[in-house]
């Protein structure tokens, strides 16, 4: 029986599938199971992956005869999955070669956590990075970051198959956002941790750039449905602030201090959830801190900036920067 399943989906991506199943197959780490689910494709996809199965008894293809989307396609190939843990793997990616080695090493030695992703740049169509998609590494940043900005890249995750299952899987009505979306559910069944390194290369296409109101909707539905679970509501006004500060944009002065209740509050909460402990509290407030920072006016930040530097340099201190 493998170790790992490495599930894949695939719709439509004849140009890309062929250098995604290779990246898989020179994998360093070696007992795993390919489970490639074709989601109905109508062009040469399934042609391409049934030649690569037929070379190497690694790979399981399964196929839908219609489009059903990448959540069943998934849930598809977890409930068909042999190994304990589920690999992510996107079919337009690329998974570096140690990628699996060095996942499966980091959940050996950390019992404690569930699930572990990796650094992964995002590229164009020829793989060349133009975003360095930094993620967080511990648990609590992680946790912040599901409302905030960048946790986790979900096809990166290396997860315990069976903390999978106990949630139910990907949730099937969801078109884009899926592996958030499950993240989001799992974050309170156990710890995630983040490599740093760049283990995997996330293509993004022209095309998906014309789709960012369809997504922005899609998170901004996830992010309501979080809100509620931590707070039993999700007033309007607060979720547009924490909107803002991803997007890094500057505030009032009062709209600051709104925002500051807000983050506390959302702390506060993760915390009496039990999704993070208490003694990541400083750690957070120092992360707030530093966001709120980002959202006060140019002049004010120019004047923190240098108060923070020149009594540092006075009394020998180096400055701690928190990467959201």
């Amino acid at each position: 029986m493998p170790l790992v399943s490495v599930v894949m989906p695939v719709f439509n991506r004849e140009m890309f599938v062929a250098e995604a199943i290779d990246s898989i197959l020179a994998q360093t780490f070696t007992d795993f199971e390919f489970i490639i689910v074709d989601d109905g494709s109508r062009d040469c996809s399934a042609a391409i992956i049934r030649e690569y199965a037929k070379r190497d008894d690694r790979i399981r293809f399964l196929a839908f005869e219609q489009n059903k989307g990448q959540a069943a396609a998934k849930n598809f190939g977890i409930d068909a999955a042999k190994g304990l843990y589920i690999a992510g793997m996107d079919s337009d990616d690329v998974s570096l070669p140690q990628r699996l080695e060095k996942q499966v090493n980091f959940l050996r030695a950390n019992p404690h956590i569930g699930a572990i992703g990796t650094g992964a740049p995002l590229t164009n169509e020829n793989l060349k990075p133009f975003v360095d998609y930094r993620v967080p590494e511990n648990h609590a940043h992680i946790a912040y970051n599901i409302m905030l900005g960048r946790s986790v890249v979900g096809a990166s995750l290396l997860i315990h198959r069976d903390l999978v299952i106990s949630v139910g899987g990907y949730e099937l009505c969801r078109k884009r956002g899926e592996d958030i979306e499950l993240v989001s559910r799992l974050i309170c069944q156990t710890r995630f941790a983040n490599l740093p390194e760049w283990l995997y290369l996330y293509r993004k296409h022209d095309v998906e750039r014309t789709h960012m109101p369809t997504s922005a909707q899609d998170w901004a539905d996830l992010m309501r449905r979080l809100l509620c679970r931590l707070w039993g509501e999700a007033p309007q006004a607060s979720l547009d602030r924490m909107a803002r500060v991803q997007l890094r944009e500057k505030l009032s002065w009062s709209e600051r201090r709104l925002l500051k209740r807000d983050l506390e509050r959302y702390i506060e909460s993760l915390i009496d959830a039990k999704w993070i402990e208490d003694a990541d509290r400083p750690y957070l407030t120092a992360l707030m801190n530093r966001q709120l920072e980002w959202t006060t006016p140019r002049f004010w930040q120019m004047f923190c900036h240098w108060r923070r530097h020149h009594f540092q340099s006075g009394n020998g201190q180096q400055a701690v920067e928190y990467d959201s």
